[in-house]
């Protein structure tokens, strides 16, 4: 099995602060599991001269921040830019029944993809995967596929195959076609749609759309099934079959093979970034599902060119959610074993694992229905929240550890220290979309909620001192609230928008709508001097740092309170209390851009402020709120001419573009406040000119693990981690 933290490593592609190579706060600040998926052209900054600033006017950003400039990277410190051209748009004066478009066959898919896969960036590339994938791993739920095996070939062609029962072949009754072409070629068309007629009594496809998506969004894709002695192949090409369905029969030893093979090649025609698989990112899902399946075998590879770049996986756990908790909880003291829920009630199966741990401060829920991740959650998410609550509540006045009978524990301070996956197989399950980020069956919460309370109660029943050490713990959580509630009234009754309630060291912008201002969070008031003088005051807000801000993966929520950096972090953003529900709205900026220097200094700072944000409001990384500023790190005059590198290979494209016999000067920048304001402008802050990189949260449990190993009490987890990174990097490069 492969190193644990080996698909949390997104390491750069060109743009890489050479001075924290090898140290844990650099390495692993630009390696965390936090990741925009846009697999965009390198940044190629031509000389940058010094000109008079531009005054241009405001405009709104779309949810993918693509404004000129604006970059949305696949990884935290690869150098990507979004370049959109602006479409001119004819509209006819008449309207009338001409106008009325019908599409037809898988028209609709290919006019508007991102309504089936979410978008046409690299989010939606890897989805494409993951509709294959679910069609596999639904063969293993109905009990008919023991292994699935992922390919991610070297010409961009993603294989996925399942020992199942394969497609059926033989003529469909309504479409006169094969039933293979059916499903390959009809919206709606699959055998998940339950009832007496369905293949299926639970899975994660249900519209019958995933696989004709797929293939219509393809340049290319093969089918091979292997059923009832034979071998059937069929080609075909943006949705239409290029060839009729082949049918060979197998050889006598291979006669019993069963199963379906798909490969495809997604249409550089509807994606907007350039095809490329993340390896890391289609493990982890591949590692999710082998958690969720217990008895099945899961295999990835990766192809290439080069075979000393190839890679291999293969995921096998026995232990189901036991492990995933466990798996989860590698770097925590836990209070006690892994105690696993496993329940059928009305035909709804519920599997549950939990754990709580005493050197954690926030909890770790996931949820799944028929092995899809529903990312916002749900009604079988509700369910355990009230029946924890409830029964802990409850259980703690029947032992009389809770004595007053006024006080109750609300869900937060029971759940601190929690990790929890909670499984649920539902026959006729209501997602919302195509894509599934929430759970809707009513009596799912029903069916979870009279289970958790009958296993939880008898549980602590025979585990008193278990009982008693969380009891305590959330006693614990509870006295910290109370302990910074007057600091947490402050940051709730105050109102951000009046100046008397900022920190006095914002420098706040001019213009009040959120959705075109963003901050820059500087290291230090040399940065922040330099970074207010320079900006845009109109759309640009400064808040410097004094020093590194409180780890609060190690402090419980009264110390968070008490920090003053974290309080003006918090007023000055608009963030509100932490458990509350995020309100976008609230926010005084929709930007906020993290801008530290290239070093080791920096490098923590950076992941200090990640951690604050991930810990306190996850959901700015949902909202695609948090971003990372790159400055440069060289800047080479030749002449009148300045270049501002933002890595080695910008350094080393500048130099050879000299003569052989140019005379220049390389200067290395250490830090921002360095930089003069015109500067810091021209080359980090200016939208027409910087680099900046969108952060988000692709895998919520590998986030978690990472933050708990970089920021929390173990010691020896952070030391395996330095050396297992430290092969990766050059150490002529270290900034020590």
């Amino acid at each position: 099995m492969a190193p644990r933290y080996r698909s949390l490593l997104l390491l750069p592609k060109t743009v890489m602060p050479s001075s924290a190579a090898a140290t844990a706060a650099s390495a692993y600040s630009s390696s965390l599991n936090l990741r925009s998926f846009s697999s965009l052209p390198p940044l190629h900054h031509p000389a940058l001269l010094f000109k008079t600033r531009v005054n241009f006017p405001l405009r709104r950003s779309s949810g993918r921040f693509l404004v000129q400039n604006a970059v949305s990277p696949r990884a935290f410190m690869s150098s990507t830019v979004t370049t959109e051209a602006a479409k001119e748009q004819t509209t006819s004066s008449s309207y009338g029944s001409d106008q009325i478009q019908v599409l037809k066959g898988l028209d609709p898919v290919r006019k508007r993809p991102g309504m089936y896969i979410g978008s046409t960036g690299p989010r939606g590339l890897h989805h494409l995967v993951y509709e294959i994938l679910d069609n596999a791993i639904d063969e293993a739920q109905a009990g008919y596929a023991s292994r699935v095996e992922v390919v991610l070939h070297s010409d961009n062609s993603v294989s996925i195959s399942d020992n199942g029962r394969g497609i059926p072949t033989d003529l469909h009754p309504a479409t006169k076609k094969s039933s293979l072409e059916t499903v390959l070629t009809v919206l709606h068309a699959g055998g998940k749609f339950g009832g007496s007629n369905s293949g299926y009594s639970v899975s994660g496809g249900l519209h019958g759309v995933g696989l004709s998506v797929v293939n219509a969004l393809s340049e290319n894709l093969e089918v091979t099934v292997w059923r009832n002695g034979m071998e059937y192949q069929q080609k075909y090409s943006r949705g239409n079959p290029l060839t009729s369905l082949i049918g060979l029969s197998l050889p006598v030893e291979s006669n019993a093979r069963q199963g379906t093979k798909i490969r495809f090649w997604p249409d550089k025609q509807v994606f907007t970034t350039e095809i490329e698989f993340d390896y890391s990112t289609i493990s982890g899902r591949v590692r999710e599902l082998a958690f969720l399946n217990p008895k099945l075998h899961i295999t990835i590879k990766r192809e290439d060119a080069d075979p000393a770049k190839n890679q291999a996986d293969e995921y096998y756990y026995a232990g189901g959610l036991v492990e995933y908790v466990k798996w989860l909880n590698a770097d925590k003291t836990p209070i006690h074993d892994v105690v696993g829920i496993s329940k059928v009630m009305d035909g709804i199966t519920v599997d549950m694992a939990f754990q709580w741990c005493s050197d954690a401060y926030s909890d770790t829920i996931l949820g799944y229905a028929n092995s899809i991740r529903t990312v916002d959650g749900g009604t079988h998410i509700d369910g355990f929240k009230a029946a924890l609550t409830r029964t802990v509540n409850s259980l703690g006045k029947k032992s009389k550890i809770i004595k007053e009978k006024d006080i109750n524990l609300s869900g937060e301070h029971v759940r601190e220290g929690l990790t929890c996956i909670i499984s649920v197989k539902v026959p006729s399950p209501e997602f919302e979309g195509q894509t599934k980020t929430r759970l809707g069956n009513p009596e799912v919460r029903k069916v979870v909620d009279q289970s958790v309370q009958e296993y939880i109660t008898e549980y602590f029943e025979l585990h008193p001192d278990v009982l008693d050490l969380i009891l305590s713990k959330s006693l614990n959580a509870l006295k910290a609230a109370l302990a910074a509630k007057r600091a947490r009234e402050l940051v709730r009754q105050k109102s951000v928008l009046r100046s008397s309630s900022l920190p006095g060291k914002l420098a706040d912008c001019s213009s009040t709508n959120p959705e075109e201002s963003e901050i820059f969070i500087v290291e230090g008031d040399s940065a922040g001097g330099s970074a207010k003088q320079g900006r845009d005051r109109r759309f640009q807000a400064i808040l410097p740092l004094r020093g590194k801000i409180l780890n609060i993966e190690r402090r419980d929520e009264a110390a968070v309170y008490k920090n003053e950096e974290i309080q003006n972090l918090i007023r000055a953003l608009g963030l509100g209390v932490k458990g509350e529900e995020f309100k976008k709205d609230a926010l005084r900026y929709h930007k906020i851009i993290i801008l530290t220097d290239a070093d080791v200094d920096g490098a923590h700072i950076r992941t200090l402020l990640l951690t604050f944000f991930f810990r306190y409001q996850r959901a700015l990384f949902d909202e695609g709120c948090i971003y990372v500023g790159v400055p440069p790190l060289y800047k080479v005059e030749r002449g009148k001419q300045a270049h501002y590198c933002y890595d080695e290979a910008d350094l080393k494209r500048v130099q050879n573009s000299f003569p052989q016999n140019a005379s220049y000067n390389i200067q290395r920048f250490k830090g921002l406040g360095e930089m003069m304001p015109a500067q810091l402008w021209e080359t980090t802050m200016d939208p027409e000119q910087r680099m900046l990189k969108q952060l988000v949260i692709e895998d919520a449990a590998e986030a978690n693990v990472v933050f708990s190993s970089l920021m929390g009490a173990r010691v020896d987890t952070r030391k395996e981690m330095i050396r297992s990174a430290a092969a990766m990097f050059d150490i002529d490069q270290l900034d020590i």
